[in-house]
């Protein structure tokens, strides 16, 4: 007589910075009966600690967190660890440069928090196999980045992005290429325009995602 094989629940890290959230997702994946919650961390920095203690083969992920490290940055880390487990993200955003900085940090999926709840489960047992997972306006967006012409920035562009990619402000960057902070901020805007984004991090993950700098 064949008996129905075991399934093993996939153990999963839970990180949202808001107490109900975080309590209406467990309640709502102890329903799914084949998903452990093994912990739950309301920060970055408590993501990225109990990922390497804990061993979860998924962390969900949101990527506002409040204070401390946002959640690209706690999936940065998480994933730059050995035996790292997946990533999945759960938000609310669906910004050009969310999911981009999101997926550069080495994000398994990206999910939309208006999901229901079965594509949710699906969603994470494709993610313990390492399968990307992306909700359909999120893969909308991929790919048409992906279609759309690269964007042609000039030269001063170009070298202003390049001393962004390093961290310098507006003034550190106005005194690296002999210009005033006024016309730094002035190619700055036509950066985030052509990019499609609105903000540092953004243009500069944007930039890398499609080898823009030099």
């Amino acid at each position: 007589m064949s008996t129905a094989p075991v399934t093993v629940p996939v153990r999963l890290l839970v990180c949202d910075d808001h107490a109900v959230v975080r309590a209406g997702l467990l309640a709502l994946l102890a329903s799914a009966g084949d998903i452990e919650v093994v912990g739950e961390a309301s920060s970055g920095e408590e993501a990225v600690s109990l990922a390497a203690r804990l061993a979860p083969q998924v962390v969900l992920m949101d990527l506002q967190l409040g204070g401390g490290i946002d959640g690209v940055e706690a999936t940065r880390r998480i994933t730059a660890a050995p035996d790292a487990p997946h990533v999945l993200v759960l938000t609310t955003y669906d910004t050009d440069a969310d999911i981009t900085r999101a997926i550069g940090a080495g994000a398994t999926g990206y999910l939309l928090k208006a999901e229901r709840p079965e594509e949710l489960f699906a969603a994470v047992h494709a993610a313990a196999r390492g399968r990307t997972v992306l909700s359909p306006p999120v893969a909308s967006r991929v790919m048409a980045q992906m279609r759309a012409p690269l964007p042609q920035l000039t030269d001063r562009e170009q070298d202003i992005l390049a001393q962004l990619a390093q961290g310098l402000g507006n003034r550190e960057i106005a005194r690296a290429l002999f210009i005033s902070e006024a016309t730094v901020k002035t190619h700055l805007g036509r950066i985030y325009d052509k990019l499609g984004v609105d903000t540092r991090a953004g243009a500069v993950a944007v930039a890398k995602e499609r080898r823009l700098l030099r």
